[in-house]
């Protein structure tokens, strides 16, 4: 099986994205290559991987000094507390910048040990090891670091770029189906706001991709990889373009912070919720046609993914929703940051949909019609 290599590329930063089966065995020469001068590594480990991860790890790094710590990966976690934590166990063994900090788990836990990384001696190496589908095909690429609030969703952070990022698809194979379809959703995210023919594709190997066929889904985290990659590099720091990754997460986090990031509903499951409800917005905003809803709402439909949405499909849903909006982190006025979609392949620009709370209610009353 072909393995993939992307490279990001800015003025101050570049880093490769090892994509495709077996990919870890590159780990160690990536090290010496790009961190001559580490001599301690600390692996931070989401408690989830497998221990035999664990124990490969091991030993292909057995050259170096390594700190194994665990990370309770929930979004409870994903706290200040958490990152005190870390940043006094690598104070504790005296880390110094030119060694190495690596995560190893979904996004999570990239995210969280990547602000760890960010802030401790004002930055240390950082390698991203990403075991999610949903974390190697967003989370792990672009740079953003960071942590929850009580206010709401990823409002604590940085962008802080890694020196590499390994998604090895074995760990794919472990997966239960409700993370696969937390990753398909990014994917399908992707293809939306960027590209209709992957969009097309998708429409033939959706099944493909959850029923875990690693060749058809090496190909799929690529092209997610290549796709936000363009927006990253054109716009690294997310005041403008960027943004427009953020389609159908306005409504998304809302929904994860309304339920207190409960486990009964995932990120993905969340995103797949937002994306039906910000092209309905589209709709009813009349800045896309019927037709362009109805492709999105079928690739659902056959693909048994219509239940993350009929919980949202009520007037009543949508106001719920409305408090929990403001905080939305895209936000710079009163009023609701909102990326909306014209067609198949293109949103919307960002700061061009602010939609203030009285037209939202009104867009909630029109909602049960779909």
């Amino acid at each position: 099986m072909k393995n993939h290599e992307i490279k990001f590329r800015d003025p101050l930063n570049k880093y490769s994205i090892l994509i495709g089966k077996n990919t870890l065995k590159f780990l160690p020469k990536k090290i010496k290559l790009l961190c001559p001068g580490t001599k301690k590594i600390a692996l931070i480990v989401d408690q989830n991987v497998p221990g035999r991860i664990k124990k490969l790890l091991n030993s292909k790094l057995k050259k170096y000094d390594k700190l194994f710590l665990s990370f309770n990966a929930s979004e409870k976690f994903k706290s200040f507390k958490s990152v005190d934590f870390y940043l006094n166990k690598l104070l504790d063994k005296n880390f110094n910048r030119s060694d190495l900090v690596i995560a190893v788990g979904g996004g999570i836990t990239g995210d969280t040990v990547g602000f760890v990384a960010s802030i401790y001696k004002r930055g240390i190496n950082f390698i991203n090891i990403p075991t999610t589908l949903l974390a190697q095909v967003d989370s792990a690429v672009g740079g953003k670091t960071g942590v929850n609030s009580v206010h709401g969703k990823n409002l604590i952070g940085s962008f802080y770029q890694p020196r590499l990022v390994i998604s090895d698809t074995i760990f794919l194979k472990s997966l239960p189906k409700k993370e696969i379809v937390c990753g398909y959703a990014e994917i399908l995210k992707h293809s939306i706001i960027k590209d209709k023919s992957f969009f097309n594709w998708l429409k033939k190997n959706t099944q493909k991709i959850l029923s875990i066929d690693l060749k058809v889904m090496a190909y799929a985290i690529k092209k997610s990889c290549e796709i936000k990659m363009y927006f990253v590099n054109k716009d690294v720091n997310e005041k403008g373009l960027r943004m427009s990754l953020n389609f159908g997460h306005t409504f998304a986090h809302a929904i994860e912070v309304k339920n207190n990031y409960s486990k009964k509903i995932t990120h993905g499951e969340a995103v797949l919720s937002g994306m039906i409800l910000a092209a309905r917005l589209s709709h009813f905003k009349k800045i896309c046609n019927s037709k362009i809803l109805d492709e999105i709402e079928k690739i659902y439909k056959n693909n048994n993914l219509t239940y993350t949405y009929e919980k949202f499909s009520k007037s009543r849903s949508i106001e719920e929703l409305i408090p929990f909006l403001k905080y939305d982190k895209k936000n710079n006025d009163d009023k609701i940051n909102f990326i909306l979609l014209k067609k198949i392949g293109q949103t919307t620009r960002p700061n061009k949909n602010k939609i203030s709370s009285n037209e939202l209610r009104k867009y909630s009353k029109i909602i049960s019609q779909y």
